[in-house]
């Protein structure tokens, strides 16, 4: 776990996303202002560190994923600035910093988060590192549009808003939303990076599908957890917030302790579909980080 929290990999996603984005002197200034300050407030860089992590397993040089390590930040960075928009979940808080839409406007953050959402395909179909594997950058496109869109992150977001106040969400439901909402970027962390391996047999494939599923509806159950459990400081958010919205979650509908039960199995199976590899530790970690953290 520790390579993967290591000040190399934070300085090498820093350094991609300052050069990647627009300078916040270029026109328009307030635009690109509000872009940087939503994509490189302080995070975990979960994501990103996924994305290294799966790299390493399957023996992908990192060269070959940065550009979908950066790309997936953009992403996510642009979907927290519209999660946390007063016509979604109304936030004024996250990363322990105002919310974007609180520190500039509303409408600067709508379109910010336009902006880096665009950027990120920019990213990934440009970047030098996939130069000779244009089959490889085709596929990586295809994975985080298929994740980010209406039959994943978007739709997600429609269907727990639509989850709302309702007293009639089953496990079901609830698993299809997060599924779509928080599983399916998670999952397309690892599965880019598969998408850049060469001689991937399809029961790896499959391996890796079934850990990104896995972990990527953990970290759900876990959010769910520590929204009960941290506080504001720690969280960099409003704690309770889901409680306050009347959403939708698994202590909500299982029990405090039936969700952490939840998220360990979820994690125990993530890792067990590892076994097919050689040496699996980078994403283990990751996964043990998911589960464990209080933030």
């Amino acid at each position: 776990m520790d390579k993967y929290q290591a000040p190399y990999y934070s300085q090498r996603i820093e350094h991609m996303l300052d050069a990647c984005l627009p300078g916040a002197d270029t026109s328009p200034a307030r635009l690109h202002e509000a872009m940087r300050y939503a994509a490189l407030s302080p995070g975990k860089r979960v994501r990103p560190r996924l994305v290294y992590a799966a790299a390493e397993v399957l023996g992908v040089p990192m060269t070959k994923v940065d550009g979908a390590a950066v790309a997936i930040e953009c992403i996510h960075a642009y979907s927290l600035v519209h999660d946390d928009l007063p016509a979604m979940d109304d936030d004024d808080l996250r990363r322990g910093r105002p919310t974007t839409h609180i520190a500039f406007d509303e409408a600067t953050a709508i379109l910010a988060g336009d902006g880096l959402q665009s950027l990120a395909f920019e990213i990934v179909a440009t970047h030098g590192g996939l130069d000779d594997a244009p089959a490889a950058r085709a596929a990586q496109i295809a994975t985080l549009a298929h994740a980010v869109g209406s039959r994943g992150m978007v739709g997600g977001q429609v269907l727990d808003m639509g989850a709302e106040g309702r007293d009639d969400v089953t496990i079901d439901d609830l698993e299809q939303i997060h599924d779509l909402k928080t599983g399916a970027l998670l999952a397309a962390c690892v599965m880019m990076a598969a998408d850049a391996a060469e001689n991937l047999s399809p029961d790896q494939r499959t391996a890796l599908d079934i850990f990104a599923t896995r972990i990527g509806l953990a970290f759900q159950v876990r959010d769910d957890v520590l929204d009960i459990e941290s506080s504001t400081e720690k969280l960099g958010k409003t704690q309770g917030a889901d409680i306050a919205h009347h959403k939708a979650t698994y202590p909500a509908l299982l029990g405090l302790d039936a969700a952490k039960a939840l998220a360990e199995r979820l994690y125990t199976e993530a890792t067990a579909a590892l076994d097919i590899f050689d040496n699996a530790e980078p994403l283990r970690a990751i996964a043990a980080e998911i589960v464990k953290r209080d933030h």
